[in-house]
């Protein structure tokens, strides 16, 4: 069986309270619903398996971690920070996924292996600056970026993301900074659009980078409702999180 997720799947994980067998449940359904996406594009490269836990308690991520999960993402930095600090002994990737202020550049780096939202040449200086800072003190390893890229032509349903035709620009301000990596693109199918014709898009835009970045070959897209076509389209990166972790716990 293959492995997904970027490390081979716990043997005997611990199922002993209720909440970790119903992780457990729902991650062996997503899993499969992965290996069959796979074997329906022909393709002999398994995605990495990102498990989104925003709004869920840290705990949850233990637990995760516990199923062999390495990597998670959040998109609020002040919810990501906090978790990140609290689980200084559970061995995951942290990935920041959502729309990120400059101003909020130097507490990322303190804590996310990749931001996959960078959509402007302002955040890609800002990261660069609290970079240069964050290895001096502490010698971390270079920051894998994303280029978000906007889909939909419509602005009044846009999610999200750069112009596609403003990719060229930022990824080479990123491969030009010091302790940043371009690693490729993220990008989120468009509300009530085809997601196969989004992620379709997407590859092409990937195929134009990587001609320019050879070395850019991450493509970050699919989520619960759309994996399938995200991994038809060769997505390297999926992001799921209410098909694993279930709906939001309650506010309040």
């Amino acid at each position: 069986m293959i492995s997904l997720g970027g490390a081979e799947e716990a043997s005997e994980p611990d199922v002993g309270d209720a909440r970790t067998a119903e992780l457990s449940g729902r991650l062996g359904v997503v899993r499969r619903r992965i290996d069959a996406a796979v074997a329906a594009a022909g393709r002999t490269d398994p995605p990495q398996l990102i498990v989104v836990t925003k709004f869920h308690p840290a705990e949850d991520v233990r637990r995760l971690s516990g199923l062999g999960i390495t990597d998670v993402g959040e998109n609020r930095d002040q919810e990501a920070a906090a978790k990140s600090a609290g689980l200084p002994d559970v061995d995951v990737r942290w990935h920041f996924i959502g729309q990120l202020q400059s101003n909020k550049a130097k507490s990322v780096v303190r804590y996310a292996a990749s931001v996959q939202s960078v959509d402007r040449l302002q955040l890609v200086d800002a990261l660069a600056k609290a970079m240069g800072r964050e290895q001096e003190s502490s010698g971390r390893g270079d920051l894998e970026c994303y280029i978000q890229v906007g889909l939909d032509d419509d602005a009044d349903a846009h999610r999200g993301g750069a112009n596609p035709s403003e990719v060229a620009a930022l990824a080479d301000r990123i491969a030009s900074a010091s302790g940043l990596h371009l690693s490729g693109l993220m990008a989120v199918a468009p509300l009530g659009a085809d997601p196969e014709a989004a992620f379709e898009k997407l590859a092409g835009i990937s195929q134009a980078l990587r001609a320019v970045h050879p070395a850019a070959t991450s493509i970050s897209a699919g989520m619960s409702q759309d994996l399938e076509a995200a991994v038809k389209f060769g997505a390297t990166h999926l992001r799921i999180g209410s098909d694993i972790l279930g709906s939001r716990p309650a506010v309040g």
